[in-house]
């Protein structure tokens, strides 16, 4: 057997996810197929690769694995690139929640400054109402926001939709009490979806917590000051999802991507790896 670029590719996506899952959706393949690349590695390099079990993880041969095979991964999508076309110059301005950065922006800066190192990328982390009107306003080439696609920007297409869920410590959700939230300062979407529910079946809250970093919020919800609401996939596995009938069902969750033009490659390449690592 060889080490072909697939191979390389979906060992890359279980390390980085953490799950076979996962993994599946970002490379585009079943999860099965990506099990079989999986072992057929560990077949091949007679070493076991990953830990399986109730904590899933590498091995040490598979963090010395892991160095490799994203080396060749790096090399293939170098050597397509340098025969696809010229190479890529010029400054790509993106706007982005800091907590959609924090869970999904590491492996498209990682894989994207690669591949195209001349190219700058100025990212400005802000809450989703605020990003919207800078790139209304012109001053992103790109943007995600936590909304459906604007009809006003025709190439605005919708990267994920997924649930709201109420995380943190539900021993803090006592009935009769006010319920103590840890949210963003307005404007953010979150905030008013989260009281918006709760308003509608009429109970009782208390802001315990603000702040629009997510790193802050997190902060909070170890300290146990309070619960907050998070899209599925960015509550990290420390938190924990809460699932208590005195809480309301939350509506789901849109992210966006924003673009003015469609003539720039620079900014065509990058939103490329956006879409790739959601998708």
């Amino acid at each position: 057997m060889a080490i072909d670029t697939i191979s390389a590719q979906c060992f890359i996506a279980v390390a980085d996810t953490g799950s076979f899952t996962k993994a599946a959706i970002r490379v585009g393949r079943t999860q099965s197929a990506v099990s079989q690349q999986i072992a057929k590695l560990e077949n091949f390099v007679e070493k076991q690769l990953f830990v399986r079990g109730k904590i899933f993880s590498l091995t040490n041969e598979g963090e010395i694995f892991l160095g490799y095979m994203r080396q060749i991964f790096a090399l293939h999508r170098e050597a397509i690139d340098c025969f696809k076309g010229p190479e890529l110059k010029g400054e790509v301005r993106f706007g982005v929640p800091e907590d959609f950065a924090s869970v999904f922006l590491y492996d498209v800066l990682r894989e994207f400054s690669q591949i195209h190192p001349k190219i700058l990328l100025n990212i400005e982390c802000d809450l989703t109402l605020n990003l919207y009107e800078k790139f209304k306003h012109k001053e992103f080439d790109l943007a995600v926001v936590k909304m459906r696609p604007p009809h006003e920007f025709s190439h605005a297409i919708e990267l994920l939709s997924e649930k709201l869920e109420w995380a943190g410590d539900a021993r803090l959700i006592k009935k009769g009490e006010a319920i103590p939230l840890v949210l963003s300062s307005k404007p953010c979407i979150y905030r008013e979806k989260a009281i918006a529910a709760l308003d509608k079946k009429r109970i009782k809250w208390r802001l315990a917590f603000s702040s629009n970093s997510y790193a802050g919020k997190i902060a909070a919800l170890r300290a146990g000051l309070g619960i907050t609401v998070f899209p599925h996939t960015i509550i990290p596995p420390e938190i924990k999802i809460i699932r208590s009938h005195l809480l309301p069902e939350l509506k789901d969750s849109h992210f966006s991507l924003l673009k003015h033009k469609n003539n720039n490659a620079a900014v065509n390449s990058f939103e490329e790896f956006v879409i790739k690592n959601l998708k």
